[in-house]
């Protein structure tokens, strides 16, 4: 291969550059006729208007003109090929993995038979209006009797949780309550307000029965001073927690989630493929991924629709692409307004080009089942999940659905880091080392060093995060939730 560009695909008709070509240099057997930034594309021949551009061996646009050989093919010569809503048929592929032996982790045991890989105090706000007292009874804590004998004190604020109507309202309140019982938790204050649409009586009720010990709540208008309140809560869920030990277990007990932000040319080549070799090897070891992310499997959804277990999950399947697409239509958008600049800045041309490269973190494994919006993962192996592409909101449902940790690749760089530990995994060398204070891990080194090597380098480095290591937004304390809004505010 030359290490300065690569044909993805045998049936691709365009090579991706691998670091700055200029014009006049020779690669893939062709004289480039501009110069080619690095991860964007160029034609391998002659392409004609109208034909469709290949990579990944899959369309990812057509030219809307005449492109020679060598040419730089990019937003300025091609359109997506993506409509609305279309008929799709189940071509099932064959997609079983051979059974691989796990690697261990240390993880903490929960009542519910659950496990989590971090013994946290959750403050977690009803409504808005208390963001403020959540940080504050933190802080408070923190300075009076730190967080010896369990992994921290943390709020996660949000601007929701009153005047939401709805299905918004319901949206909110479910996220809520999917964060109070994850099992990365070991104890949570749940603070209301007490005049809020968000009530805590309501909210508790929907919760279910919990433990008495770890889970408190607080109404900060039934009492004098909530902070002083709140404080002392908190030293009530320490003591029930700080004697939590970590135990040893198989690592099919992780639930890993698979997003990725700010992608660029290289996203499809390094670091999603190598995450998707991840997904193949903890699924064959009997653990669980998830992909989220909908409107970026737009023009590759076929290929997952293909990888369904049975018909039953490929209608699931189908129901949540055009279920999205339905989405954009309902408010006036089209299904096809991506990718983002700074993505078009790093090589992605079109939707389908985005989609190819970020569906390679799911691997090739089965489609195991997919999860609405008020659902948990419940069953081993890949799971997709609903919910759009904006880095926080994605994360967000992935951690709520029950992931431990999510594995995060990026091109363009982001410090953002979720409710749970959020692996950044670098798509190119520079970039990781720009960034170090960000990034968890280099994929560009794949380039240099192959997949093998650096996919060992991964799973240690997944063992070593649920075993307690933290991660750069821990240690950054870049920890914040987005709940997704569908509806109106009053």
């Amino acid at each position: 291969m030359d290490k300065r560009t690569i044909i993805i695909n045998p049936l691709d008709n365009v090579a991706v550059a691998l670091c700055d070509l200029k014009k006049g240099e020779t690669h893939e057997g062709v004289t480039l006729a501009e110069d080619i930034a690095k991860g964007h594309k160029f034609t391998l021949r002659d392409v004609y208007e109208g034909e469709n551009i290949i990579k990944y061996g899959n369309p990812i646009a057509c030219a809307l003109k005449d492109i020679p050989k060598g040419m730089h093919v990019h937003t300025h010569n091609v359109k997506t090929n993506l409509s609305e809503n279309l008929e799709y048929v189940y071509e099932k592929v064959a997609t079983e993995l051979e059974k691989v032996k796990g690697r261990k982790v240390n993880v903490y045991e929960r009542a519910d038979g659950g496990v989590g890989i971090r013994n946290e105090i959750w403050v977690i706000p009803t409504v808005g209006c208390v963001n403020g007292q959540a940080k504050l009874i933190v802080e408070t804590y923190k300075k009076r009797y730190g967080t010896e004998g369990f992994d921290g004190v943390f709020t996660f604020t949000h601007p929701y949780g009153c005047s939401q109507l709805g299905d918004d309202h319901e949206r909110t309140k479910l996220i809520l309550s999917k964060m109070v019982k994850h099992p990365n938790a070991g104890g949570v204050l749940v603070l209301g307000l007490g005049c809020e649409n968000n009530q805590m009586s309501a909210f508790k009720e929907g919760l279910g029965k919990v433990d008495g010990k770890r889970i408190k709540f607080l109404v900060c208008q039934d009492v004098d001073d909530e902070i002083e309140s709140g404080v002392e809560l908190l030293r009530d869920i320490a003591e029930a927690i700080k004697h939590d030990k970590r135990k040893e277990k198989d690592i099919s007990c992780l639930k890993v989630g698979l997003k990725c932000g700010g992608s660029d040319g290289l996203s499809g080549i390094t670091a999603n493929p190598l995450v998707g070799m991840f997904s193949d090897y903890i699924v064959a070891a009997g653990g669980t991924t998830v992909l989220t992310e909908v409107p970026e499997m737009f023009g590759a959804e076929q290929l997952l629709m293909n990888r369904a277990k049975d018909e039953i999950t490929f209608g699931k399947v189908v129901k949540l692409i055009n279920g999205f697409k339905d989405y954009f239509r309902a408010n006036g958008q089209t299904v096809y307004e991506n990718p983002s600049p700074g993505n078009k800045a790093g090589g992605i041309t079109t939707l389908e080009d985005k989609s190819l490269g970020c569906t390679q973190k799911s691997g090739s494994g089965p489609v195991e089942d997919v999860v609405f919006d008020d659902g948990f993962i419940t069953k081993k192996g890949l799971n997709l999940l609903n919910g759009p592409g904006n880095d926080m909101c994605a994360v967000t449902n992935i951690a709520a659905a029950g992931c431990h940790l999510v594995l995060f690749t990026t091109g363009r760089g982001t410090p953002f880091g979720g409710f749970v530990p959020t692996l950044k995994i670098a798509t190119n060398s520079e970039l990781a080392e720009k960034k170090a204070n960000w990034i968890d891990f280099n994929a560009g080194a794949v380039l240099e060093t192959g997949f093998a090597e650096q996919l060992e380098k991964l799973i240690d480095l997944i063992v070593e995060t649920a075993n307690g290591k933290p991660t750069k937004n821990e240690i950054n304390e870049t920890k914040e939730i987005a709940i997704f809004k569908t509806g109106v505010t009053l």
